[in-house]
């Protein structure tokens, strides 16, 4: 034994003065608060619904190897509270007996409150220790064994919660998306969208299998798709990891688009056709306007290359003949890109075709420009009183038959032009300088 108002500790050693009666009666309350606080806590985990799912789930993975570890632990936390519970009570019935406390008593007392006074049995944690096989059976003190459990609870409720969390929230959301999903077939199915058949059927059919795999997954391995908060001592501190969850909405939501694209080349597609007509048609139209003009010119222009004209495409009339009976036969997802190459290189023939009107014409647009000069200097000399000029009226009679002959020879033609041009210009300087002999202008 220990000196007087000194109690022994587990190995016969003072551990320290003897409470009071006092310090007796205080400690007692405090532990009283802690046992009922701690056996509040651990009903509570028997009672929450994830330890419930954890019982009776076909788990697997890092879940399975978890629960194993967490089940024995939660075991155990009950087998320190019985016997944390067990020496309470000693503690208590050996106060209530005595009603006075001697020394002796309180040496006595103390070392239940406050000693090595607590053994539980070692089959209560069979599994060996790192130093070595496990115990037969271990001592604690009160405070001891309340942090052991603590700890032993902390860390049981984290996984409890963990997998709990998880189970809350992706088996819910993965079933709207998977109702999401059905309604996305059925909507593909009327648009003509299957698989083999159109890249959005293939798709849906592998958001399909993902949803299933995950949502299996999810159910048996939830503690895979938890994500820790670092930093965080509380237990179930994190967060799901919904990143496939949310891969697979996004792809969902790109199906659902391109149904809608299809949709709605169902809804606009014979609109669309009549236009891609019209502009094919105009494009016919012009290419024979060029060709009808390239013969103009051929008989009017001498001395001039002109390109020649090529026909109507015969493959975009073959192309809009199949749009039209992908269209006959609902066949939408094949229809909606046809159409919109056919829009694109339709318009792209039309602006070829008049390119090439255009190009045909420049020689009899040259030629008419030419006249509308020499016109309009004609009109010019007549406001200045040059009208009898004879070298201006020589020159403005050959440029004009060489303008209005058939075949014109431009090039001659533009000389001409020219010419008369020059010769205005030195005459109406010569009248601005003063009279003078030129064959006839006073």
């Amino acid at each position: 034994m220990g000196d007087a108002g000194s109690f022994p500790d587990s190995r016969g050693k003072s551990a320290g003065p003897a409470m009071d009666r006092d310090e007796a009666d205080r400690a007692l309350a405090r532990l009283g608060a802690e046992h009922e606080a701690i056996e509040t806590s651990l009903l509570a985990l028997q009672d929450h619904a994830g330890r419930r799912l954890l019982e009776g789930a076909g788990l697997s993975g890092v879940t399975k190897d978890r629960w194993a570890t967490t089940d024995r632990a939660i075991t155990l936390l009950w087998s320190y509270f019985d016997a944390y519970s067990a020496a309470l009570r000693g503690a208590r019935e050996a106060r209530a007996r005595l009603r006075w406390l001697n020394q002796q008593d309180l040496v006595d007392l103390t070392e239940k409150l406050r000693g090595r006074s607590v053994t539980v049995a070692g089959s209560a944690n069979p599994a060996p220790s790192l130093t070595g096989p496990a115990k037969l059976s271990e001592q604690f003190t009160l405070a001891e064994l309340v942090a052991r459990m603590n700890e032993l609870y902390a860390q049981s409720l984290d996984m409890v919660v963990a997998s709990d969390s998880v189970w809350s929230a992706l088996p819910a959301r993965i079933d709207l998306l998977a109702a999401e999903l059905n309604r996305t077939r059925s909507l593909a199915h009327s648009a003509g969208v299957r698989p083999g058949e159109h890249p959005a059927g293939d798709d849906l059919e592998a958001i399909t299998d993902e949803l299933a795999t995950l949502r299996a997954q999810v159910i048996s391995d939830p503690l895979a798709f938890w994500q820790p908060l670092h930093g965080s001592s509380a237990p179930g501190g994190g967060r799901p990891d919904t990143e496939r969850y949310d891969r697979a909405a996004r792809a969902l939501e790109d199906v659902r688009r391109e149904i809608d694209a299809v949709l709605t080349v169902r809804q606009d597609s014979e609109a669309r056709l009549l236009r891609l007509r019209d502009v094919l048609s105009r494009a016919d139209r012009t290419l024979t306007e060029a060709r009808s003009a390239r013969g103009e010119v051929l008989a009017k222009i001498a001395a001039s290359e002109v390109p020649a004209v090529s026909g109507p495409s015969t493959a975009l009339q073959e192309r809009l003949s199949t749009a039209a009976e992908y269209r006959r036969h609902a066949q939408w997802h094949r229809l909606s890109p046809l159409l919109e190459s056919l829009e694109r290189e339709a318009e792209d023939e039309l602006h070829r075709a008049r390119e090439s009107l255009t190009a045909v014409t420049a020689p009899l647009a040259v030629r008419a420009e030419l006249r509308g000069r020499l016109d309009a200097y004609k009109a010019k000399v007549a406001r200045h009183g040059l009208a009898e000029d004879m070298v201006l009226t020589e020159r403005y009679d050959a440029a004009r038959r060489m303008l209005w002959s058939a075949p014109c020879d431009l090039r001659v033609a533009e000389q001409a032009v020219l010419r008369y041009q020059q010769a205005t210009a030195e005459a109406l300087a010569q009248r601005q300088s003063g009279p003078t002999d030129r064959g006839g202008i006073a």
